[in-house]
């Protein structure tokens, strides 16, 4: 699907889409629309139930006196109360609509759409949000028929002031460009992405700027990576550890961070990503059923990937390092057994009692390598990390575990913003001493079945540097949806690659 954005008049062909406000009185800009089609808009309206209530669609097809194949209305709810997130959400249900009737081309009269927002960025969030709808991983479907596939190949969003919408919506294309690489790496199975696959894929980040390298097994044994390697040893694939560096500041843009402060502007914000690239559990072996939804057990590192294509594809004015623990945990007859210790990067010994607790093995290790090797302001975590999370919070909201209130605060503060909403979760001494071995420093599962999440976050905590704020998202209840959603088809998410472009963009770019 093309999305453009064109000076506001009335096509003659394809759909019309015109929003309508409460009460289903039609916009002033909508008239001579609804004078040429004999007042058919305007009866429609009067004769639907709860007409202009936001969300709602009507289509009033081939109206008489236009050439176009229908009009439709869509539901605003009180105008001056749309915020951008309001418009993103209506734009992804008006493709989800068009693809349904089987539009092939339709123009969205900014204009009718304005309340709160100024129109021109109206318009812009309107088309970013029918772009996020109107993904879809669909590369392995051959059989599938025509009729079944999205008939929407145009969408025209029509602005009073078109440059000024461009603007705004060239920014957003870069943001749904990360979401979008997020969203197809996830997808695919684990016999394509896997870790040496992983990290071909994020070299082809390099032409937008981003360093990027990868250490092999080879190396990451010189540095002491017992815990990652231990995950590793069951299988074929190498492990991989993926550093992705950008390099947003330069120069005189240094120190003009809003929270980053003069003297740590320099310092990359680290992101770092669970990249369990297929869990089968390992000796402690999953159930079958569901075991193939592992393939996205690494939707923490395709996050981190995602966020690093959105900040450089829009040029972010920041320092970010990405950094992905790579693997894949198989139960051959080499893998890891329960009852092993290994020792971590860190020096610090793990007691190894359950074999499916593997991201946070791989997370220890790429929590030191970050920290010792480039030192960064602030550390986030993504992972699929728990089942538990789910219990607790179902399948919309991200726990939240962090060190730090400040950077609490704002992460929270940036997901209301992009509708991906967190929840701070418990921490303390008391979860922490459930986690102390008799045979090592630490084991990697509580001694019993409760605050899973908690305990998994007490384990990584003990990987960060006293002094370095650090947040961990358990992401293992949003990275996939069994369902469709305004701006998010089901399947894949990229939940968390808005979020993290909005927490760095709202608080530590220099302006």
């Amino acid at each position: 699907m093309r999305i453009s954005i064109v000076s506001e008049k009335l096509p003659k062909s394809g759909a019309i889409v015109v929003g309508v406000a409460e009460g289903g009185k039609l916009p002033a800009s909508a008239k001579e629309l609804d004078k040429a089609a004999g007042g058919a808009l305007a009866r429609s309206l009067a004769h639907a139930r709860a007409a202009g209530k936001r969300g709602g669609l009507l289509e009033v097809t081939a109206p008489g006196g236009l050439g176009n194949s229908r009009v439709l209305l869509v539901g605003l709810g009180k105008p001056a109360e749309l915020t951008v997130r309001n418009l993103e959400d209506l734009g992804g249900a008006v493709v989800a609509k068009l693809n349904a009737l089987g539009e092939s081309d339709a123009t969205l009269l900014g204009s009718t759409f304005a309340g709160g927002p100024e129109v021109d960025v109206a318009g812009a969030h309107l088309a970013f949000g029918a772009l996020l709808r109107g993904y879809r991983f669909d590369k392995y479907r051959t059989t599938e028929k025509a009729d079944a596939k999205p008939s929407l190949k145009k969408l025209a969003v029509a602005v009073e002031k078109p440059a000024a919408a461009k603007r705004t919506y060239g920014e957003l294309e870069k943001i749904a460009a990360g979401v979008f690489t997020t969203r197809d790496i996830v997808s695919e199975p684990a016999n394509i992405i896997y870790p040496k696959s992983f990290v071909q894929e994020a070299k082809k980040l390099q032409k937008l700027g981003v360093k990027v390298e990868a250490l092999g097994e080879k190396e990451m044994k010189k540095l002491g990576m017992g815990a990652l390697l231990g995950v590793a040893q069951g299988s074929r694939r190498e492990p991989q550890l993926l550093i992705m560096r950008w390099d947003g500041l330069s120069g005189k843009a240094q120190g003009k961070g809003k929270a980053q402060g003069k003297s740590k502007a320099a310092q990359p914000i680290a992101l770092v990503g669970k990249g369990v690239t297929f869990d089968s559990g390992g000796i402690s072996i999953k159930p079958a059923p569901g075991m193939g939804d592992m393939k996205w057990d690494m939707g923490g590192a395709g996050v981190v990937l995602g966020v690093m294509a959105a900040l450089a594809g829009r040029k972010a004015k920041v320092n970010v390092i990405g950094i992905c623990g790579l693997v894949e945990n198989m139960p051959d007859g080499n893998a890891q057994r329960p009852g092993d210790i290994v020792t971590s990067a860190s020096g610090q010994t793990i007691e190894v009692l359950n074999t499916d607790a593997e991201g946070r093995l791989v997370l220890a290790d790429a929590l030191w390598y970050v920290q010792q090797k480039h030192k960064p302001s602030r550390i986030v975590d993504l992972a699929t990390l728990t089942g538990a999370i789910m219990v607790s919070l179902g399948r919309d909201i991200a726990g939240l575990f962090a060190n730090d209130d400040s950077l609490s605060e704002q992460l929270i503060a940036a997901g209301k913003e992009v509708s991906e909403p967190l929840w701070r979760m418990p921490m303390g001494e008391d979860f922490d001493r459930k986690i102390d071995s008799d045979a090592a420093d630490m084991k990697n599962i509580g001694s019993d079945r409760w605050a899973g999440s908690t305990i998994a976050a007490q384990f990584l905590e003990r990987f960060v540097e006293k002094g370095t704020p650090w947040a961990h998202l358990d992401i293992a209840g949003v990275t996939w949806s069994e369902k469709d959603k305004p701006t998010v088809p089901k399947g894949a998410t990229a939940f968390g690659v808005r979020l993290l472009d909005r927490w760095i963009k709202a608080n530590y770019e220099a302006r």
